[in-house]
């Protein structure tokens, strides 16, 4: 039953970009490649946001209000909904004066099981390593 990894490394703040819902969209879709495959064979992905891409994250995000888009904040929050791991990285948190009160955390509202993990650097390096096929936004 082989397994192909992908790791999608959001490092774009999502100003003046569209970079970074593109990549919670590939993802996304990555879930719905089952009728493509072999019996057995699955496709899992992983997304991750480092540097400016941690902005991205910040919860109570107002687009549908004042722009009528769909919010990176609610791809992020579809995300957990598909069960996919969703990592944001601590010292670029920390770097931006942000906590996990910050950011979108869960999507509780959804149903998801999930959350969004805050992981150091390293965590998100050792992801990386086990991809098939990364990525970057």
């Amino acid at each position: 039953m082989p397994t192909t990894k992908l790791g999608f490394i959001v490092q774009r703040a999502g100003y003046k970009s569209e970079n970074p819902k593109l990549a919670l969209t590939h993802a996304i879709a990555s879930q719905s490649v089952e009728v493509y495959l072999n019996d057995g064979d699955i496709v899992t992905a992983d997304i991750a946001f480092i540097g400016d891409g941690v902005l991205n994250c910040k919860k109570d995000q107002k687009a549908m209000d004042i722009y009528k888009l769909t919010s990176t904040e609610t791809h992020i929050k579809m995300s957990l909904l598909l069960d996919l791991n969703v990592m944001v990285c601590k010292e670029d948190l920390d770097r931006f004066g942000m906590t996990e009160n910050d950011i979108v955390l869960d999507a509780e509202e959804f149903g998801a099981e999930l959350t969004v993990k805050v992981v150091p650097f390293a965590e998100i390096t050792k992801m990386m390593e086990g991809m098939n096929h990364l990525l970057f936004f």
